[in-house]
């Protein structure tokens, strides 16, 4: 295929890739993280730039690190241990004059029925609308309340989160499971974003851990399956693929309407993303040229 040949739309990567840098495996300090992140923002591939992923506990060492600078200039997204901690996130960030919050990430612990999530999500958000317009992801727990939670998203204003990784093998969900949930999610018309372990575009072992690693464009060509119909065995065998030309194919026949579906991915490095993407030429010069 000739350079250029198969670049796709730009909006089927806008604001992908969110900006973990701050979570396992890079653990970057979030003094070196948030003048990081602003100088990705202000790069070629800002289109793709999402928003700094904080943990709530970090908001007062972000509010002093941040102190000076201009109002609203570090969007974010917080991720939260629960959902009554969502409206205590939404108030201190709304303190914060540098950052503007976009996203609430919740976490679910464990002994939450499924049913009493989203009722108890909104309670705790019913008196924090200041008029901002905040997009919050319920972490969607790898047990029994999956499906159950999925459906009872569909009828809230919240989105799902799956996680996707971590620093243990136990922690990545095989290609069966993450096709399950992608389908459960497509299938109830609830948009998600994806966290942890897709440090990659293309599926892959680590030749460090040896764990088995989902990619990134794997996970949106399943998507596209999914919205066109796959069932969960074709949508699995769309995730398990590990040929990157044949990712890069089903990639280049998407349209840019599989993002209403697919929001995002948190990512520990922005440069590699864009790297690999740029390096399967999916991506124009235009947005690489930071990278050379």
């Amino acid at each position: 295929m000739p350079p250029g040949a198969g670049r796709v739309p730009p909006e089927l990567f806008a604001s992908f890739c969110d900006d973990a840098a701050v979570f396992p495996p890079g653990e970057m300090p979030l003094a070196e993280a948030v003048p990081a992140h602003l100088g990705h923002v202000a790069a070629a591939h800002a289109p793709l730039v999402g928003p700094l992923v904080v943990p709530q506990g970090r908001l007062a060492e972000l509010a002093e690190l941040t102190a000076g600078y201009d109002a609203g200039s570090v969007e974010l997204s917080v991720t939260v241990p629960s959902p009554e901690d969502a409206a205590h996130a939404r108030a201190s960030v709304g303190a914060l004059r540098a950052a503007r919050l976009r996203f609430l990430e919740v976490a679910v612990p464990d002994g939450i029925p499924a049913a009493e999530i989203v009722p108890r999500l909104s309670a705790a958000l019913s008196n924090t609308d200041d008029g901002t317009r905040v997009t919050v992801f319920v972490e969607v727990p790898r047990d029994e309340r999956r499906a159950e939670l999925i459906a009872s998203l569909a009828d809230s204003p919240y989105l799902a989160k799956f996680r996707t990784g971590g620093t243990r093998a136990e922690l990545y969900p095989d290609e069966r499971e993450l096709a399950r949930a992608v389908h459960l999610a497509v299938g109830a018309g609830v948009p998600f974003k994806a966290t942890a372990g897709l440090h990659h575009a293309v599926r892959n072992t680590d030749p460090r851990t040896l764990f088995d690693q989902h990619g990134h464009l794997n996970l949106l060509a399943a998507t596209g399956a999914a919205l066109d119909g796959a069932g969960e065995r074709e949508i699995a065998a769309v995730l398990a693929e590990r040929d990157a030309a044949t990712v890069a194919g089903l990639v280049r026949a998407l349209s840019p309407e599989v993002r209403k579906a697919f929001r995002s991915f948190g990512t520990c490095s922005l440069a590699e993303p864009v790297g690999e993407l740029a390096a399967l030429d999916l991506l124009g010069p235009d947005l690489t040229k930071d990278l050379l």
